[in-house]
């Protein structure tokens, strides 16, 4: 089995020369999960917010009950078994090592995806979803509707290596991406993506490789340019917009006004972020709290604690336990800088259409950054071939309402199916 040691706890770079693929599983060792409880419950805490709300941030309260249950209760070894019951497997593309999940349908005739987490996310998003996707007739699906998944860590993510050059960003990305599925077989496949995930998968449909079939997004670049300029700008929304488009309008000047400041920071000064790698609760508060929709676990943490609604949010199937998966496996992989980094390598606007002839399918969630109207879209991506418009999920729709997600996928890129038959 292969091991995660040269990319964990600030070590070696895992660059590669070997484009084997091979076996591959993680195993916390025992201290370190001991002296990350000794680290929380060590924190040096500042004073309470000096509001009643979360205006100023994550409050206090929420915070500390949070680390209690992280240092107390919380079990890092349940969420490790259930990722190792998958298969996963290393391969150096392009000389650095890329982790990834890969799941075959048991039907013949599933088409192969490539599915690609976010910030501040990992493969772990994409468990949920697994199931759901490569076994359909389990859930009430048709097997002509199952897919072969793919399911890799970004560079610098989870237990892909941290690369130690500049230029993996995006574009990168992508070309490993069909490398990756080309060298397990794949000669016709799509893609997937949400946040991040949907920059790559963007990058991949702007290469437009004969191997690339469509992608389905679920966070669109489909702003018209004269629209993200006056939301830049805070200018009062332009006239002829009907009512949707007022809606989406309204959330992205609130995005530009109040929640953007995580995103320009680790496009600028990711290396200044070094409280990520040295407290845990520091790492925990930066990754929740960037506030993009309330799909997000910024918006979701308190739902998510309580295991209720709070203030008409839902957490949907978030749970406090996923949050903490999601952040324990960046403290033991020490990847909270060296993901910021893949922003600072990042330079396609996350808004603007990037010019793509490949069909696009898109799903957009009432709680993502903005729900994308029907008119953007199709302005966007000449070639789209689905528009979904679910009634709930967010910024995370795999993690938070994986079903509804699962069915979106499916439907949207079923029409790449009968095209190809």
């Amino acid at each position: 089995m292969s091991s995660v040691a040269a990319a964990m706890g600030g070590t070696a770079y895992g660059q590669s020369t070997t484009s084997a693929i091979r076996p591959f599983q993680f195993h916390a060792p025992e201290a370190q999960l001991s002296e990350l409880k000794r680290r929380i419950k060590t924190t040096r805490w500042p004073e309470r917010e000096t509001v009643a709300d979360d205006s100023q941030g994550i409050p206090l309260a929420t915070m500390q009950a949070l680390a209690q249950y992280w240092a107390g209760a919380y079990d890092w070894r349940k969420c490790e078994n259930r990722l190792n019951a998958y298969p996963q497997f290393v391969t150096g593309i392009d000389g650095l090592d890329i982790h990834f999940m890969h799941i075959r349908s048991k039907h013949a005739n599933a088409m192969p995806l490539i599915v690609t987490h976010g910030w501040p996310g990992s493969v772990l998003e994409q468990l949920k979803i697994i199931d759901l996707l490569t076994n359909p007739t389990a859930h009430d699906a048709s097997p002509s509707d199952a897919f072969h998944l793919v399911i890799p860590s970004l560079p610098g993510y989870g237990f892909s290596a941290k690369p130690g050059k500049t230029g993996w960003g995006p574009e990168r990305t992508a070309l490993a991406w069909v490398v990756l599925m080309k060298r397990l077989g794949y000669d016709r496949f799509a893609a997937q993506g949400g946040d991040l995930g949907s920059v790559v998968s963007q990058a991949m449909a702007v290469q437009a490789p004969p191997e690339l079939i469509g992608i389905h997004i679920n966070f669109p670049s489909a702003v018209p340019p004269q629209i993200l300029m006056a939301a830049q700008n805070g200018d009062p929304a332009p006239a002829g917009l009907d009512e949707e488009e007022k809606r989406a309008y309204a959330s992205l000047s609130i995005q530009f006004k109040k929640r953007r400041a995580y995103s320009a920071f680790m496009a600028t000064r990711p290396q200044t972020l070094y409280g990520l790698a040295d407290s845990p609760v520091g790492l925990a508060s930066y990754l929740l709290d960037h506030g993009d929709g309330w799909g997000q676990p910024a918006a979701t943490i308190t739902s998510a604690l309580a295991g209720h609604d709070v203030g008409g949010y839902s957490a949907g199937t978030l749970t406090r336990d996923d949050l903490l998966d999601g952040i324990t496996l960046y403290w033991l992989t020490n990847t909270g800088v060296s993901a910021a980094r893949f922003y600072w390598e990042s330079h396609t606007n996350l808004y603007l259409a990037p010019g793509i002839k490949t069909p696009v399918a898109v799903s957009a969630f009432p709680g993502e950054i903005y729900q994308v109207p029907r008119r953007w879209a199709e302005t966007a991506y000449p070639n789209l071939i689905y528009y979904g418009h679910p009634d709930k999920g967010g910024h995370f729709a795999a993690w938070e309402q994986p079903e509804l997600f699962s069915e979106e996928v499916r439907a949207g890129l079923r029409p790449l199916r009968r095209s190809s038959s």
